[in-house]
C-alpha cells in the first residue's frame, strides 16, 4: 500500500463542520458515543486556544493531492505517571480510512511535538477493542507500554493500550 502524502493544517474557525463529522456515531464508537452540539462547539473552541508553544496543537490532515481534509489530530500535554509528557488523538472520516493517512498523519505529528523540543515521550491511548488505532500506533513507531484504565470521556471507563514515542534522548 502506497502511503499517501498529507499536510496538517493549524485548527482553525472553518473546521468546526469537519468536527461535527468526527463525531458521527460511528467514529466515536470507541469514545464513549457522539457529543451533544454544544460540546462539540466547545471541543472546536478548545481547539482554536490550543496554540501556544510548547503546550500542543490541533491540526486538520489535508490529503493531497485531492487537498480535502480527512480528519483531525493532534497533541498536548498532560501528566502521566509523574511524567509531564504529550498525548496524541486522531481521527480519519470513513471515506479516506484503510489508506494510510492516520499513519502518515501520526508520524507527522510526531515529528511536530519532538521539535519542540520540550516532552521526552509522546503517548497514545486507543481502546482495547480498537484494532485499527492500535495498528497505527504500531505502523507509527510507538512502542507498546500495557494496558491501562483510562476515563474518556469524563464519567465513561475505558481500557486502553499505552502506546509511547521517545520524541527526545
Amino acid at each position: 500500500m502506497e502511503i499517501p502524502f498529507v499536510r496538517l493544517e493549524p485548527w482553525s474557525q472553518g473546521d468546526l463542520e469537519l468536527l461535527r463529522r468526527l463525531n458521527d456515531p460511528e467514529m466515536t464508537e470507541h469514545l464513549g458515543g457522539p457529543e451533544t452540539e454544544d460540546q462539540v462547539v466547545a471541543r472546536h473552541e478548545r481547539y482554536l486556544k490550543l496554540d501556544a508553544p510548547g503546550l500542543g496543537a490541533m491540526f486538520s490532515v489535508v490529503v493531497e493531492p485531492e487537498l480535502e481534509s480527512a480528519g483531525s489530530i493532534g497533541y498536548w500535554e498532560r501528566e502521566w505517571q509523574g511524567e509531564t509528557v504529550y498525548e496524541t488523538g486522531w481521527g480519519v472520516l470513513p471515506e479516506f480510512q484503510g489508506r494510510g493517512i492516520a499513519t502518515a498523519a501520526a508520524i507527522a505529528v510526531a515529528i511536530k511535538a519532538r521539535a519542540e523540543g520540550r516532552n521526552k515521550h509522546l503517548h497514545a491511548y486507543p481502546s482495547v477493542g480498537h484494532p485499527a488505532s492500535n495498528a497505527i500506533c504500531r505502523k507509527a513507531g510507538f512502542t507498546f507500554v500495557g494496558e491501562v484504565d483510562f476515563e474518556y470521556p469524563a464519567g465513561h471507563p475505558m481500557r486502553c493500550n499505552d502506546w509511547r514515542l521517545q520524541l527526545l534522548p
